[in-house]
């Protein structure tokens, strides 16, 4: 009993130390989150600090299905795939696991990693089967909380799981990076940028955009014409021309190009995927002598 009193009394004097003039502890969390951007206004803590504390608030009120990448954007190799068939799909997508599946997206039977495909290199590497290095899955419910998955990832030490929806099928895919990325924001992998970049080049028309890229710095590298008066970057446009803020895997067009969202969170999007459609890509790729065409 003294022992808990002694500690109510230490958590007191921290919080009164923390915070002058503030009498009592936080009934809730707004005014606990109140009382720490209070504590930042004081220069207690940065900016960056605060995001995080208010990440790891958030994560125990956010669901898997709030954070996961769907189905339809999941980069997938079939279970029957041969070497040559599977190599492009690492190499293009840069990624490190890859769902394996039977027939069909929303049957995952397994999880390939990249690492083990180094092992069918060389001249004297073994026939290649699928079947032989394809790792069993991890399944979770599409209603789990991120705070109970972070754990699970951390005890098991796995990586990536597979959402499953009511009805057994694959509805997505969730990584432990996807879930840290709601503590401590965007964790720098695949998309990798060069210092001071802000878009890089993935295919012959295909672009991965950071979304703070100025709509000026935009139309000078893809020779295009965004009005820049009422947005001043590409992620303010591709928001608007959403009508909300849109979550990752979501697409839209815009003037003759394709964006699909990368990375987003509650507050903003932060990566899009680029692609040139229609009249766009028509336009650039014609010769530098074509005759020009009114409209």
């Amino acid at each position: 009993m003294n022992e808990d009193r002694s500690s109510g009394s230490l958590a007191a004097r921290w919080l009164e130390r923390l915070f002058p003039g503030v009498v009592g502890e936080p009934r809730d969390r707004s005014e606990l989150i109140a009382l720490l951007k209070q504590a930042k206004d004081r220069a207690l803590f940065d900016t960056e600090a605060l995001a995080m504390m208010e990440g790891v608030l958030q994560v125990s009120d956010l669901q898997v299905r709030d954070i996961m990448i769907p189905r339809a954007q999941m980069v997938v190799v079939e279970r029957d795939a041969e070497l040559g068939q599977v190599l492009p799909v690492v190499v293009e997508s840069a990624h490190s696991r890859f769902p394996v599946i039977d027939d069909d997206r929303a049957e995952v039977v397994g999880i390939l990693l990249a690492k083990d495909l180094l092992q069918y290199c060389g001249d004297s590497a073994p026939r290649f089967k699928m079947r032989d290095i394809v790792r069993s899955a991890v399944f979770v419910p599409e209603s789990k909380r991120l705070n109970v998955l972070l754990r699970e990832f951390r005890a098991s030490r796995n990586h990536m799981a597979i959402v499953i929806d009511e009805y057994g099928s694959a509805a997505g895919v969730v990584t432990i990076e996807d879930v840290l990325e709601q503590i401590v924001g965007e964790i720098e992998d695949e998309y990798d940028f060069d210092e001071g970049a802000f878009i890089l080049k993935r295919g012959p028309n295909s672009y991965t955009v950071q979304a703070h890229t100025t709509l000026e710095d935009f139309n000078e590298h893809f020779d295009c014409g965004f009005d820049d008066s009422d947005y001043d970057t590409i992620g303010g446009l591709t928001v608007h021309a959403f009508g909300h803020l849109p979550s990752r895997g979501e697409s839209v067009e815009v003037e003759g190009y394709r964006f699909t969202v990368v990375r987003a969170d509650r507050r903003r999007v932060r990566l899009l995927n680029v692609e040139r459609i229609g009249s766009a890509s028509a336009a650039k790729s014609a010769p530098a002598d074509a005759p020009a065409t009114e409209e």
